[in-house]
């Protein structure tokens, strides 16, 4: 049964491990089951992605491991979602890598500690709701070019390629490999192509098990034959030295190394370098979360507390770095196996981090013979299923022209430049457009038949205008002016903004401004049907002291009253009340 949590009540704020609490109180031993269970599959799927995606990151793969461990078993135990499971996410590594590149570990584990002081103060701010209403466009779009971003950069590994450092930018990226494709390793080209059909086959022959459980191993085991037979392939123990035996040192994050090798140290320039990647991987980290956590909900039918995921999100990421982890999130891919595997709590995403840490101690040795081509071969598998190039055809075949426009602007922007710069652009040519649409609906007419509200006419000398959509300073103008030309005769004006749902300053100076030409015309003005946001902006703007004005919020009483007071003469009318 799914479980909610005050999803009628208005958030109160943050509510650390609101979603744990809840489970535990209607928790029993199948549950206990179910989730040991659940978080033992989750486990073996991110055991070797935390490495991979740690590699990709820059850094040794035992950092990912750490990440998973800390920030996994943290977030969970804290945040708002009943059955996320956060980690290493490939959606960070187009962030991560130039920090790494430039600062070295150190500063990735500093980035990530600022990021996780940003999603924080983003979830005392109650911030968590207002990051769903980024566009699906947007979202889209920079989850697509990071999909992109990250295959180009496994090319390398996946065809063994003497590349000594990739290059950061997409254009040179594919120049190297290019360049680099004569120099091509058959060995570990094999190895990566026969890990990449297994993980494609496999789901669709044995779904009961996941399928870096068998194409991993089956990879290692070719390495080795491939080694036995005097053919070398790249593997974690000879890229990195293996992965250490042993549970992560506590230390400060920028007492790690440095891009140099030596400790990283900390100052005030440091920190304003750093603080720029740090907020995009805040907000990517939010959106990535807040997404997952909403695929989750879609499944499962649960309600997820946002403010409090956040609120989880930034501690994980505050600690992690203390252990040697680095940025993490939700993981989309992962939080659907915990699902599918019959999770019922956090306490699954818990399982899943303690399993890690007991790979750690127990397997080690055994991970380093993992294959480089395998793991690259893995994130191919994970970039695909990042763009879901099926659904970014469909949206462009269907979307409307504009919504296409941004999708392939922030799929462009994210490719070739980074994915703050898509995102900003992104949000703002999608709020430019829905503001035009907004205003494409804001319009004035004049009522010529028969008004739906009014079983007999109005009066001569009387008209009739409907103003319908929101009067906001993107629409005011254009919907206002259908009543500049006002012809001889008329005495009296009715407005129906019955339709009106809000108007802003730009809206009511336009209004204003039109209606202060209709008095100068000798021109009564009645507002009818006004509803709340625009009644109480007239009234505070000091709409009810003028003499030849009257705002009713019911039509019918406005009708009335027009009829009363084309029958009588203007000139002794009272003043509005």
């Amino acid at each position: 049964m799914p479980l909610q949590f005050e999803s009628t009540t208005p958030p109160r704020g943050v509510r650390p491990a609101i979603a744990l609490r809840a489970a535990l109180s209607r928790y029993k031993p199948a549950d206990l089951r179910a989730d040991v269970m659940a978080g033992l599959v989750v486990g073996v799927v991110a055991l070797p992605l935390s490495m991979a995606l740690a590699i990709a990151s820059g850094v040794p793969p035992q950092y990912g491991l750490y990440t998973a461990i800390v920030a996994g078993a943290l977030i969970a135990l804290l945040g708002g979602s009943m059955r996320q499971v956060s980690g290493p996410t490939a959606a960070f590594v187009v962030l991560l890598v130039p920090v790494t590149q430039q600062f070295g570990p150190g500063g990735l584990m500093l980035a990530t500690l600022l990021a996780g002081i940003i999603l924080f103060g983003m979830s005392l701010a109650r911030l968590g709701r207002l990051i769903l209403f980024i566009p699906f466009p947007v979202t889209t779009g920079f989850t697509t070019g990071i999909a992109i971003v990250i295959a180009s950069m496994q090319l390398k590994d996946f065809f063994g390629l003497p590349i000594a450092k990739v290059d950061e930018h997409f254009i040179a990226r594919l120049g190297q490999i290019g360049a680099a494709l004569t120099q091509i390793s058959w060995q570990d080209f094999g190895v990566g192509a026969m890990t990449l059909t297994l993980l494609i086959v496999l789901p669709r022959l044995v779904r009961s098990v996941p399928a870096p459980l068998l194409a991993l191993p089956l990879a290692a085991l070719a390495g080795w034959l491939l080694e036995r037979n005097g053919l070398s392939v790249h593997t974690i123990q000879s890229r990195f030295g293996g992965v250490p035996q042993s549970l992560p040192a506590v230390n400060w994050p920028w007492q790690g190394p440095g891009a140099d090798g030596a400790p990283l140290g900390i100052s005030f320039e440091l920190l304003r370098a750093l603080i720029g990647p740090a907020f995009a991987i805040a907000m990517l980290g939010a959106i990535e979360s807040l997404l997952s956590a909403v695929v989750a909900d879609g499944i499962t039918g649960d309600e997820h507390d946002p403010d409090t995921e956040l609120f989880a999100q930034g501690v994980g990421n505050i600690v992690a770095p203390f252990f040697g982890g680095f940025a993490a999130t939700g993981a989309i891919a992962r939080t659907a196996t915990n699902i599918r595997a019959g999770a019922r709590s956090p306490i699954a995403a818990i399982v899943h981090a303690g399993f890690i840490l007991a790979a750690i101690l127990a397997l080690a040795p055994a991970l380093g013979y993992l294959p480089m081509a395998g793991l690259a071969a893995m994130l191919l598998i994970t970039a695909r299923n990042m763009a879901e190039l099926p659904h970014v055809f469909h949206t462009l075949r269907v979307a409307p022209r504009g919504d296409t426009l941004v999708l392939l602007l922030c799929i462009t922007l994210t490719v070739l430049f980074d994915m703050v710069i898509a995102v900003s652009v992104g949000v703002v040519l999608a709020a430019l457009l829905f503001m035009g649409r907004m205003a494409d609906l804001a319009r004035v007419q004049e009522v010529l038949g028969a008004h739906p509200h009014m079983r007999e006419p109005l009066p001569r000398g009387v008209l009739l205008y409907q103003i319908a959509g929101p009067l906001f300073f993107g629409a005011a103008r254009k919907a206002v002016g259908a009543l500049r030309v006002i012809q001889d005769g008329v005495r009296i004006v009715i407005l129906d903004m019955t339709a009106v749902p809000m108007m802003d300053a730009t809206g009511l100076v336009n209004l204003e401004s039109t209606m202060d030409r209709l008095h100068r015309d000798g021109v009564y003005v009645v507002i009818a049907g006004i509803q709340e946001q625009p009644h109480a902006l007239m009234i505070r703007a000091g709409w009810r002291n003028r003499s030849w004005l009257t705002i009713y919020r019911s039509f019918d009483d406005a009708v009335l009253f027009t009829r009363t007071l084309a029958a009588s003469d203007l000139e002794h009318l009272p003043k509005t009340d």
